[in-house]
């Protein structure tokens, strides 16, 4: 947004690669036909249709399938079919029935694979040859109709719960008419090794699905239903288990079946984009795990890698959007910050202390809350920045550029905040002439932008995790849950490598009143905290109060100097410590939902002062209630 005084959506999908993609109906919101034309919008080749998706719909088959033809999409998978092998003769005669009516369907939709599930509930029977007879008799029904069936272990199967047993009973079945559907979460969510899919023949593998999630104990069951992920987003490590695919010579499509409380009740064509930009990262970490083998002389996908990018080299700056325009200028004066006054041509405002320069203007509209919109970035090369977040389906941000001024590239995260490439080189960014010379030129007690917390709301979350991720490079650490007055607060951080950028995402907790919605913040670095904190109170500065019950329980844990205790409280300084080091941070007040923060790491200390944050939420959120509703303190 920096500078910037048009704005616009601007989608330029890239060309669509050797990798087939495809996505089930069952990953999006909406009726079946809205489902279609977000797939097809965010650029899929093809769709599974998800049963229920079909029998809700009010088209029939045949229009089904002439839409899907409208739109560019194959129909690649027709599912589910459960709970058919390891069953009594009477009852497999039923199952026989109800596929060949099934198949039926199948022909009018114009989709040539089923999925068949392991049986769950009626199997009577762990014997895999009785499961493989079974099998060659559905693949008699299904070769009169002229289908496939792709059967599929279920991680919670009676008697099948492992690809490797189903491979078995598929190459004891020996029909032409029958093969396999891997999945990633099945076999993954067990602990299964995937390199066995090496040994399995590319034309024994009739579909893929791919799905992360985040690795957590729980029956496998519930995390299935209500935790799946795209690729990117969980633990999973979806790169070696695509290369030992590409490895066996499987060129079908490469598809997303995701379970997903989230992705189910927002809006279809944001979630399909998302899935998109997770499948183009999926084909980049296959690529990489492949490595210069390309996958061996039996591969038949190609895989892509992303531009390579550097870590940036610094943040540029971070643009705050307020209309408390003078509360944020009195605040950053009282911190050191010095005025460069407003740019030229843009009604924006620079302020800056040591490398930390903070850009400043009002909102677009008196409506919108108090926000971090932007942050800008030096990198090596703004230009493959840009075409990786292109490729990665982000959208670019128009910016209104005058004769003279410093070309920017940016583009815009899922939550509407803006990330902007500039070239690194020169001490100070060439755009900072664009505004006025500072005055005063204090010593420089903060040295820079140490991260930026970006509060997420509940719907975009892992959306932001990935892009972040993904767009950026950066690494995600473990998240975290920590307790507020408005509820339990998921924290994760991404950082680059070299620590240079690290960017916090917390989740606002879903049904959380306008009232309590968790603020977002810069954090500045510096030299010596309680130097700065010092001069910051002299200016007139009222730091955020930390009650004195916190101070009692860090002197009991740490048992700190009794001159560097009274200095805490004093000044209203928090502190941790670990075996690499020590933190000293404290905060301001906010400005509607935006406040800053200054830290101090000394030593190794790499982390965030996870123990002091449900003190700082709660003393925030008395703030904001005082400040909101008049109560007494």
């Amino acid at each position: 947004m920096l500078f910037r005084e048009t704005r616009g959506y601007h989608r330029r999908w890239p060309q669509k690669g050797a990798m087939r993609t495809s996505i089930a109906t069952v990953c999006l919101s909406g009726t079946l036909d809205q489902k279609l034309v977000a797939a097809h919008e965010a650029g899929f080749d093809g769709v599974e249709v998800f049963e229920p998706d079909l029998v809700a719909s009010p088209r029939s088959p045949e229009a089904i399938r002439a839409r899907a033809e409208q739109l560019g999409l194959s129909l690649d998978l027709y599912q589910p079919f459960r709970d058919f092998e390891g069953v009594g003769p009477e009852l497999l005669e039923q199952n026989l029935r109800r596929a060949a009516a099934k198949f039926a369907l199948m022909n009018r939709l114009g989709i040539a694979t089923m999925l068949l599930c392991s049986n769950v509930a009626t199997a009577r029977s762990g014997d895999e040859q009785l499961a493989a007879v079974q099998l060659r008799q559905l693949g008699d029904v299904a070769d009169r109709f002229g289908v496939r069936i792709a059967y599929e272990a279920l991680a919670w199967g009676r008697f099948v719960d492992s690809y490797e047993a189903a491979a078995r009973i598929v190459r004891l079945a020996d029909h032409p008419r029958v093969g396999l559907c891997l999945d990633s979460f099945h076999i993954l969510s067990k602990g299964h090794d995937p390199e066995a899919i090496e040994t399995i023949p590319a034309d024994s593998i009739f579909f893929v699905q791919m799905a992360d999630a985040p690795l957590l104990s729980m029956d496998v069951l519930s995390w299935s239903r209500h935790h799946r992920l795209f690729p990117g987003e969980g633990g999973f490590d979806l790169g070696t288990f695509m290369a030992h695919l590409v490895r066996t010579g499987y060129d079908g499509p490469v598809s997303l079946e995701v379970f997903n409380d989230t992705f189910r009740q927002v809006d279809p064509l944001a979630t399909a984009v998302e899935a998109r930009r997770s499948l183009r990262w999926l084909e980049h970490v296959t690529a990489l795990s492949l490595g210069s083998a390309a996958g061996g002389g039996a591969a038949r996908m190609s895989t892509a890698s992303l531009p390579a990018v550097a870590p940036p080299a610094d943040v540029n700056y971070v643009e705050l959007r307020t209309g408390e325009l003078q509360e944020l200028r009195r605040l950053l004066m009282q911190l050191g910050f010095r005025s460069h006054g407003e740019h030229r041509t843009k009604r924006v405002e620079l302020w800056s202390h040591g490398a930390a320069r903070v850009v400043i203007g009002a909102p677009d509209s008196e409506h919108v809350q108090p926000t971090v919109a932007g942050i800008g970035l030096s990198v090596r090369d703004p230009a493959t920045a840009l075409r990786r977040a292109k490729d990665l389906f982000a959208s670019e941000v128009p910016r209104d550029e005058r004769p003279g001024e410093e070309p920017l590239l940016g583009v815009r995260a899922p939550d509407g905040s803006e990330v902007f490439f500039g070239a690194e080189g020169a001490t100070e960014p060439r755009w900072v002439s664009e505004f006025g010379i500072p005055g005063h030129d204090d010593p420089h007690l903060i040295e820079r932008v140490d991260h930026v917390n970006l509060a997420q709301p509940w719907q975009r979350f892992d959306a932001a995790v990935l892009f972040f991720h993904s767009v950026l490079d950066l690494g995600a650490e473990a998240s975290i849950d920590v307790a507020a007055p408005v509820g339990l607060v998921r924290s994760q951080v991404l950082r680059s490598a070299d620590g240079i950028l690290r960017i916090a995402l917390n989740l606002v907790p879903s049904g959380a009143s306008d009232d309590a919605i968790l603020p977002q913040h810069i954090a500045f670095a510096s030299s010596d905290v309680i130097a700065l904190a010092r001069g910051a109170r002299e200016r007139g500065f009222e730091p955020l109060d930390i009650p004195g019950n916190y101070y009692d329980d860090v002197e009991a844990r740490y048992q700190l100097e009794p001159g560097l205790m009274e200095e805490l409280r004093e000044l209203n300084v928090m502190y941790d410590r670990d075996e690499d080091g020590e933190f000293l941070h404290f905060y301001t007040h906010p400005i509607g939902t935006v406040f800053l923060e200054v830290v101090e790491r000394r030593g190794g200390y790499a982390g965030y002062g996870a123990l002091n944050a449900p003190v700082r939420l709660a003393a925030q959120y008395e703030h904001r209630r005082v400040a909101s509703q008049g109560a007494p303190a």
